[in-house]
């Protein structure tokens, strides 16, 4: 009797392990990808894994695997990394690694990076969820045509920077500056945003944009001399990821012509950029991407209707070390402005690390809905966008 038992029972839990299997495998898997690691990213990145904490889908445990960013088979969701290392052909092939491993959402940081992902699966039958972050320019990208004009499977949020507020801090330095320069890499959709932008604010205020074309790194040193030997009196910097990674020859070469450089991020400061203007709130972005999943995870809202998210921000820091082996003194107008400066090898930078408002999960779970229904899109909203672009076309 008892060996009939124990059979019966054998069996039995082998006709319940590929059930159990299958519910392992329905976890949602979450792939979250950059084109390639900067300090912004990683504030990003703390909002994303913040808000999965908050929302239990996320253990404290899993938690320190995730930032060190391991792979995770969770008790309650899959999350893996891709990293193209600032090189459009691996985005390229990570994107499609990503599609054949069967991740269910995709968290793309970084304009090319999100390019490249709305292209390779625009055409997919059951494509997966996309949210993306740290896009400057999601429409001269082709990402969305506007915010409510997308891929059925694309939404996030935009890294809008006041480009109107840009150029005005160097008429702050100098009040008759009358020409800049600035690269333009044409293979990134965020740098001819950037640059186009710029050229429309600085017509504006009567101030001359001079442009040099780059593609590859070896371009930065000599793109950067032709428009110093052109007699621009300021530099505009890393518009293009390609001239991020060759900065620190910038900084070098307008040092040597006393030709101040103005990054277009604040953290620029920390590169050796004399002053860094741009978006700053990269941790909000990553909470916002954070109500989008949590609200897709916990099936409460369709997010992918949801309009592209546009909240801009703007923030000024100062080097003054880089300034002054330039020979450059900041006017007290600029220096007044700045949110923080670098100064003897001492930066004024609050670097208390950003974090959620403490809330019971109830009360957060109606902010971030309430949030996320302020986006929801409209027919009016569709057929309003729609115009405006027939009518621009």
């Amino acid at each position: 009797m008892m060996r009939k038992a124990l059979l019966i029972l054998i069996i039995f839990s082998l006709l319940l392990t590929p059930a159990a299997l299958a519910q392992d495998m329905e976890n949602p898997t979450i792939a979250i990808l950059r084109y390639g690691r900067t300090s912004v990213n990683d504030l990003t990145k703390k909002g994303i894994l913040d808000m999965l904490e908050a929302y239990q889908f996320i253990n404290a445990d899993e938690r320190a695997l995730l930032d060190e960013e391991e792979d995770l088979e969770g008790e309650r969701i899959n999350i893996f990394w891709g990293d193209a290392g600032m090189d459009l052909p691996t985005a390229n092939i990570m994107v499609e690694n990503v599609l054949d491993r069967g991740a269910d959402i995709l968290l793309t940081l970084h304009t090319p990076l999100t390019q490249v992902t709305a292209n390779l699966t625009q055409d997919l039958e059951q494509p997966p969820l996309i949210i993306f972050s740290i896009v400057s320019a999601p429409y001269t990208a082709g990402i969305a045509d506007a915010p409510c004009i997308k891929q059925g499977n694309i939404t996030g949020t935009q890294a809008q920077a006041p480009y109107d507020q840009f150029l005005p801090l160097a008429r702050l330095q100098d009040p008759d500056i009358s020409t800049v320069g600035i690269m333009v890499n044409a293979a990134e959709p965020n740098s001819v945003f950037g640059v186009a932008e710029i050229t429309k604010y600085a017509e504006a205020l009567g101030i001359t944009v001079k442009s040099a074309p780059l593609a590859n790194l070896s371009d930065v040193p000599v793109a950067t001399e032709s428009l110093l030997d052109s007699g621009v009196e300021a530099l505009l910097v890393s518009f293009s990821t390609v001239e991020y990674r060759g900065l620190s020859a910038v900084v070098e070469l307008a040092a040597e012509y006393g030709v101040i450089t103005i990054g277009n991020t604040v953290g620029r400061v920390n590169q050796g950029s004399h002053i860094g203007a741009g978006f700053e709130d990269f941790y909000r972005e990553g909470v916002v991407v954070g109500r989008m999943l949590t609200a897709h995870l916990e099936g409460s809202m369709d997010v992918a209707a949801l309009s592209i998210n546009a909240l801009p921000s703007f923030g000024v820091a100062l080097n003054l070390d880089a300034a002054a082996e330039a020979g450059v003194r900041f006017s007290d107008e600029l220096l007044e402005l700045a949110d923080y400066v670098i100064q003897n090898g001492e930066s004024t930078q609050d670097l208390t690390p950003p974090s959620l408002a403490d809330m019971p999960l109830e009360e957060r779970r109606a902010a971030d809905l309430e949030f996320l229904a302020g986006l929801e899109c409209t027919p009016e909203m569709i057929a309003e966008q729609r115009a405006a672009l027939d009518a621009a076309e």
